[in-house]
């Protein structure tokens, strides 16, 4: 005689729930009410095959592993993510540097930044450009070593006239010693003033910028007074 199965849209709704809207995701409820009705309606005279039995429990197990695990891994993300923001907060009044194109202006009072090269240049010039990609500023510092190499515009226009203030971009061009090659990124410093939480990341707020902790590059040791 051969082993009796039933269809699991046949199986009887359990008294007293709402039935489940259909699905075609076998799930691990679906999966054990499916085991369980197999051994019920088995033929004792020849009962289902015992590796067979193993196997399907083998597959309920690791269905609940993976389960498990996803349901960890959620949790550990959401741990992770708490302790960032936890560090991040630590950050607030502090000075830092972090790698950006971007320096804020205060009319009147000249911007630093800070250019690293990963190895020497024979000449570096920066150059600075407004909201409409004009170039408002050059800065030529000559020959420099590798390194990271402070630099600071006036933020005067070529008349000597004070430009508004707001956020420029600066732009590196870094001429490699013959034989070699340069690459160039710029940083800017300042005061971290809070943090933002919301998104995939943690971010913290410096000078009118958000900033990922994934792009500072150095923490102050004391907070700035």
């Amino acid at each position: 005689m051969s082993t009796v199965t039933t269809p699991i849209s046949s199986l009887p709704a359990v008294t007293g729930t709402t039935p489940a809207p259909a699905s075609n995701t076998l799930g691990q409820s679906e999966f054990l009410q499916l085991l369980t009705t197999q051994l019920q309606n088995q033929d004792p005279l020849s009962p289902m095959d015992s590796s067979a039995f193993v196997a399907q429990l083998a597959q309920f197990s690791t269905v609940e592993g993976i389960t498990n695990l996803g349901t960890q891994l959620g949790s550990l993300i959401t741990a992770q993510s708490s302790a960032n923001q936890l560090s991040a907060a630590t950050l607030v009044g502090k000075q830092v540097l972090f790698n950006s194109s971007q320096i804020a202006l205060t009319q009147g009072q000249p911007a630093a930044f800070g250019v690293t090269l990963d190895n020497a240049a024979s000449d570096v010039v920066a150059s600075v450009a407004d909201g409409t990609g004009a170039i408002v500023g050059t800065i030529d510092l000559g020959a420099q070593a590798a390194g990271t190499v402070q630099a600071t515009w006036s933020g005067l226009d070529a008349n000597g006239n004070p430009l508004p203030s707001g956020t420029y971009t600066v732009a590196v061009n870094a001429t490699p010693v013959a034989g070699s090659t340069v690459n160039a990124t710029t940083s800017v410093s300042g005061v971290v003033t809070g943090i933002g939480l919301g998104g995939q990341a943690t971010t913290v707020n410096v000078a009118g910028q958000s900033i990922p902790l994934t792009s500072l590059v150095e923490v102050g040791t004391a907070p700035v007074p």
